[in-house]
């Protein structure tokens, strides 16, 4: 099994649909890695995910809204279409396991320019929860 694991902002709107009397969630998630081509130019590169989540569990959905910033995890899916020029193009899309909200983007931030107005959780198809370590306050820090 290969599995893909994004962090990015929402490029849209999630839209959800019934399918044969399944429900599925789409939305894109667009990740930007910035470098320095040979000359020392900063550069951006943007790579879209395409992604369906296949769940009942549609709570998140609200909160799935352009520029918030996600971590999805999933199997990835590539596909192959035939472009207007006649060229073969390709596209990435993921089949989402579980999506975690990280925030939303905000115009006049400090700092990261993230908020955490969407409640930070993790929506799977799994229904067991993993186990809370609780620690006691008074504990010291290992640094």
């Amino acid at each position: 099994m290969i599995k893909l694991q994004v962090i990015g902002n929402l490029g849209r709107d999630c839209v959800t649909n019934n399918v044969n009397g399944r429900t599925v969630m789409n939305f894109t998630v667009a990740h930007t890695e910035r470098y320095k081509d040979a000359q020392g130019n900063q550069q951006d590169k943007t790579i879209w995910v395409d992604c369906a989540y296949w769940s009942d569990r549609t709570a998140v959905a609200p909160y799935l809204k352009k520029g918030t910033q996600v971590y999805v995890e999933g199997t990835p899916e590539v596909r192959t279409y035939a472009k207007n020029d006649g060229t073969n193009g390709a596209s990435l899309s993921l089949r989402v396991q579980s999506v975690q909200l990280l925030g939303t983007k905000t115009e006049n931030s400090g700092g990261s320019g993230y908020n955490n107005a969407a409640p930070a959780g993790n929506f799977s198809g799994n229904t067991q929860q993993a186990p809370v370590q609780v620690m006691d306050a008074g504990d010291d820090l290992p640094f």
